[in-house]
Formats: C-alpha cells, sequence, structure tokens
C-alpha cells in the first residue's frame, strides 16, 4: 500500500495555511458506521480492493490530526508528524483483519503512534536520545513525567523506574538527555552575554601542534643535521671528539677544569682544543 490512497490534495503540504484547508478538508470526509468499515475490511482483505482500502484511510485521515496534535510540544511541524501518521494508518489498514471484531480506528492508534514516535526520535535531536524498545518507552513516559514535575529528585527518579521496569541510573541518563541542547558544530561566537560567551564544538577539537607535514619535514631536518654534526665528528682525532661530546653532547656536561684533569693539560688548553675542533666542524658543515 502507498501514498496513492491518498488523493493528492489531501497530502499535507508544507505551509502552515495549507495545513489548515488540510485539516478543513479531512473533517468533511464521513465516517463509516460499523457495518460500512466491515464491508470495506472484507472486500480489500478478501478482493484485494484498492478502492475500499482507500475509503478506509480517507475516513480515518481525521483521527490521524487528532493523535499529532499530542505531539506539538516536541518542536516538529504538525504537518510533519501528521504526514508521518498517514504513513501508519496505511500500514495499519494494510494488516487489518475484520474478524477480529475490533474497530480500525483502535487497531489503528498503535500504528499511526509508532510512525510519529520514530519521527520524533530520529529528528528531535541530532544525535538519537533512544534506541532500544526499552530506551523509547522511557523517553516518552518520561518527558510526559517532566512536563508535571521538571526535574525529578531521587524519590520520583525511583517511582518512574519501578513503574517501567528500569534502573534508576537509566532513568537518570534519559532525564540528562531530554535536558540537552543541540548545538551548531561551527556556530558564531557572538553570544548576548559577554560574560559568558558561547564557544562552539569546533574549538575545543582545535590543536595547537604541529601538522603531520610539519612534523615530518622537521624530523627530516633533525635528521640531516645529525647526519652533519656526526660526519663533522668524524673528522676530528679522539681527544677532540671526547672534548666536544664531554662538552656539548653530553646529559651531563663537564667544564673545562674536568676535562682539563682529564688529559693533564690546563683548562686554557682545553678551551683552545674546544675552539679548534668547533672551527673544524664549522668548516665541514659549510662545504
Amino acid at each position: 500500500m502507498s501514498k496513492a490512497l491518498v488523493p493528492s490534495h489531501l497530502l499535507v503540504p508544507a505551509g502552515t495555511g495549507s495545513l489548515e484547508a488540510y485539516i478543513q478538508e479531512v473533517n468533511k470526509i464521513p465516517m463509516l458506521s460499523l457495518e460500512e468499515e466491515r464491508e470495506l475490511a472484507y472486500r480489500y482483505r478478501d478482493e484485494d480492493d484498492i478502492e475500499a482500502a482507500r475509503r478506509l484511510v480517507l475516513a480515518h485521515l481525521r483521527f490521524v490530526v487528532h493523535v499529532a496534535k499530542g505531539y506539538t510540544g516536541y518542536g516538529l511541524q504538525l504537518g510533519d508528524l501528521v504526514q508521518e501518521g498517514n504513513i501508519g494508518l496505511m500500514k495499519a489498514v494494510k494488516r487489518f483483519d475484520p474478524e477480529r471484531e475490533v474497530r480500525l480506528v483502535s487497531f489503528a492508534v498503535h500504528w499511526i503512534r509508532a510512525e510519529m514516535h520514530e519521527f520524533i526520535l530520529r529528528n528531535w535531536r541530532i544525535v538519537k536520545v533512544a534506541t532500544t524498545k526499552a530506551q523509547r518507552k522511557l523517553f516518552f513516559n518520561l518527558r510526559k513525567s517532566k512536563k508535571r514535575l521538571g526535574w525529578l529528585n531521587m524519590d520520583e527518579v525511583n517511582t518512574v523506574a519501578e513503574n517501567l521496569g528500569v534502573k534508576p541510573e537509566v532513568v537518570m541518563e534519559m532525564e540528562s538527555r531530554l535536558s540537552g541542547q543541540d548545538i551548531g558544530f561551527d556556530m558564531s561566537q557572538d553570544s548576548d552575554d559577554d560574560d559568558k560567551p558561547r564557544v562552539a564544538p569546533a574549538a575545543f577539537l582545535e590543536s595547537h601542534t604541529d601538522s603531520p607535514e610539519d612534523s615530518a619535514e622537521a624530523a627530516d631536518i633533525e635528521e640531516h643535521n645529525n647526519s652533519l654534526l656526526y660526519d663533522g665528528l668524524g673528522q676530528l682525532d679522539e681527544r677532540s671528539q671526547d672534548i666536544i661530546r664531554s662538552r656539548w653532547l653530553s646529559d651531563q656536561k663537564a667544564t673545562l677544569q674536568e676535562l682539563a684533569d682529564r688529559y693533564g693539560v690546563s683548562a686554557e688548553r682545553i678551551r683552545q682544543l674546544e675552539a679548534n675542533a668547533m672551527n673544524k666542524m664549522r668548516a665541514s658543515l659549510a662545504a
């Protein structure tokens, strides 16, 4: 069964004025008596009579509007809710069994609400607040309770948890999700409150470290410089290498006097050897 069961002039348009016209139109459609409903349901089930199914759908469009108005507190357009409810109504007509001796409206309400619930959960927040069947039940029951109670105290949390057969921690987690708000990832930094400027989530992800390209370039430069350094050291005699390593490349840098005592010369001689070694290395690096 498809949306073709609902005539094009009875599909819910986007504009508010058009929605009002739609509601007026569906309220003009006559309701069915029990006998008429049973006859149409049998014709559709036994003979696959699409016209019978169409009449069943049209006669209950006003009921979809009535149900949709009960969900207007979620910040979603009434027209969108009606459209989703109409889908649920058509699914209900397809599965309706007249032999169960129950009115179509009683059977269809579950399908209508199920489609609206799915739509609300998909669109109420960017991030889904409820994914499992238990979470969905908790979402709608808890939001209904919060309209009356506001923030729940611990006794109310325990009562809701007991009534719904879940743990108090689950109720508190869902209450926290209900209280949250979606904000733009890179929203404007402007704020009406200068003392508490809003910070976009993108700001929390800003990295002040080097980019991968810069890090790779720095590593290449360091490796190149180290290669030149060790090439320069290789041009020195062993004593000069030891002096340079002890004075510049060791974690525990030696003093001139410590090296003078090691080699049995004056500190001034160590300074001269160090200077000569540095000059040789500079000449090697410049070559």
